[in-house]
């Protein structure tokens, strides 16, 4: 059994999949394979941000540090995910943590040399920020519904959500 080249798991990963054959070749060209111990640190608030990853299997943490407590994790991302946008925005500094909560194997990608191919085709460059747009989307509404579920007035008995006056 052959075993499977980069551009193949760019190929067949969800993010990517149904991108033109030609754009996924040019994009393996900066991607590598890597497999990622559990308890590892992918990167930490703050830091130069100069990869992503395409998660294949696995398990990363997003978190954040929160003075006194620590890093705090608000998010989990799993196989078929994206990791990693901050690199498509100047300064290009992670605006969270990531560590590997589960082993995990990835696609990592040069951000540098992907910012490079987005400048020379703007077509290729929409279609990547587009599809990004949708992470950073979905993340957003996943940390909006939490802090509806931890702020929301607990319901009373009568079915009301309205805050009760004393």
């Amino acid at each position: 059994m052959q075993s499977m080249t980069v551009f193949d798991h760019v190929a067949a990963h969800p993010f990517l999949a149904d991108m033109p054959a030609d754009w996924q070749q040019r994009l393996a060209v900066h991607a590598s394979p890597v497999m990622r111990p559990s308890g590892r640190r992918l990167f930490r608030e703050g830091g130069p941000a100069d990869r992503f990853w395409l998660l294949q299997s696995g398990d990363v943490a997003l978190d954040f540090h929160v003075s006194g407590r620590g890093d705090v994790v608000i998010e989990h991302v799993g196989p078929g995910g994206a990791l990693g946008w901050s690199w498509l925005f100047a300064p290009c500094r992670w605006t969270l943590g990531g560590i590997v909560a589960r082993d995990c194997r990835a696609l990592q990608f040069d951000a540098a040399a992907v910012r490079e191919m987005i400048d020379d085709d703007p077509a290729l460059g929409r279609e990547l920020v587009t599809r990004f747009a949708a992470v950073i989307a979905e993340r957003l509404q996943a940390a909006r519904q939490r802090l509806v579920d931890l702020y929301a007035y607990p319901t009373d008995a009568s079915g009301s959500s309205e805050p009760t006056s004393s």
